[in-house]
């Protein structure tokens, strides 16, 4: 897409500029929200801008209110005519003077970008990440905030012993998600479950769509579990992936049940959620 919305204006990408300055750039400092469009509509607003002001309450952040971004939304897909893809928000704290404490009158960045694609299914290999652990006593464990490096290094471990993806354990050694995905395992009685937020899960969109319909119910999770579980599966608001190799060792995989994850997120939407 040639177009963005930044900071209340349509404009070419090739034209965008944030300052130098900004602490989004120079600190990380700042949240950010990935939606799925689907059918020309983005899937659970409401849901997002939740978890969006939760990270703002945080870290001390304005945050603008639904109605002003969803306006925004509907200025950039109706400019894209963007039918099936993803817009993300990137909210940053604005320009700063040097040092960690934020400046008082602030005026934060706003940016949506729109991406098109389908949502994706696939297969994935997967490492248990020796490097990466999830502080589940950390308030940052439950915003999506600008500082993905723990997540770039797991990536990179992963590629170095041919996967694609990690999962990484919290500070007491279980499984709390993976690099930028909700985890989902199913027991030999086809029960569903996921790590509670207080093992240092994200709070998911997507995870927070299946607990909602009763499909997954939460639950601690040991790395042996996953070894020998009936499937797993990682869920984001983009994409299904299951995992058919952990550490090397493979696991079972259960087409039934994969179908009946994807059956929730093939709905078209006819209003904003």
């Amino acid at each position: 897409m040639s177009l963005m919305w930044l900071n209340g204006e349509l404009v070419a990408l090739d034209a965008a500029r944030i300052s130098p300055m900004d602490r989004g750039f120079t600190l990380g400092d700042g949240l950010f929200e990935t939606m799925r469009v689907r059918a020309g509509w983005v899937m659970n607003l409401y849901a997002h801008m939740a978890r969006l002001v939760e990270g703002g309450r945080v870290l001390g952040l304005p945050v603008p209110d639904t109605a002003a971004v969803r306006q925004a939304l509907c200025e950039l897909l109706d400019a894209t005519d963007l039918e099936e893809g993803s817009i993300r928000l990137t909210l940053s704290r604005g320009e700063g003077p040097r040092g960690l404490q934020p400046p008082v009158n602030g005026r934060p960045t706003l940016a949506l970008t729109a991406s098109p694609g389908a949502f994706a299914r696939t297969t994935v290999r997967a490492i248990t990440s020796k490097l990466i652990r999830r502080d589940e006593t950390s308030p940052l464990s439950r915003i999506k905030s600008l500082n993905y490096l723990p997540g770039i290094l797991a990536r990179q471990e992963a590629a170095r012993a041919s996967a694609e993806e990690a999962l990484l354990l919290n500070m007491q050694g279980r499984v709390a998600e993976s690099t930028i995905s909700t985890i989902i395992v199913a027991s030999e009685d086809g029960e569903l479950t996921t790590p509670p937020v207080s093992e240092g899960a994200l709070p998911g969109v997507a995870r927070g769509v299946l607990l909602a319909r009763g499909l997954v119910r939460e639950a601690t999770l040991e790395n042996e579990q996953i070894l020998w579980a009936r499937g797993v599966w990682l869920v984001n608001t983009l994409s299904l992936r299951e995992v058919t190799v952990l550490d090397g060792q493979a696991l079972a995989t259960d087409l039934a049940l994969t179908e009946t994850l994807a059956t929730c997120f093939d709905t078209v939407p006819d209003a904003w959620s």
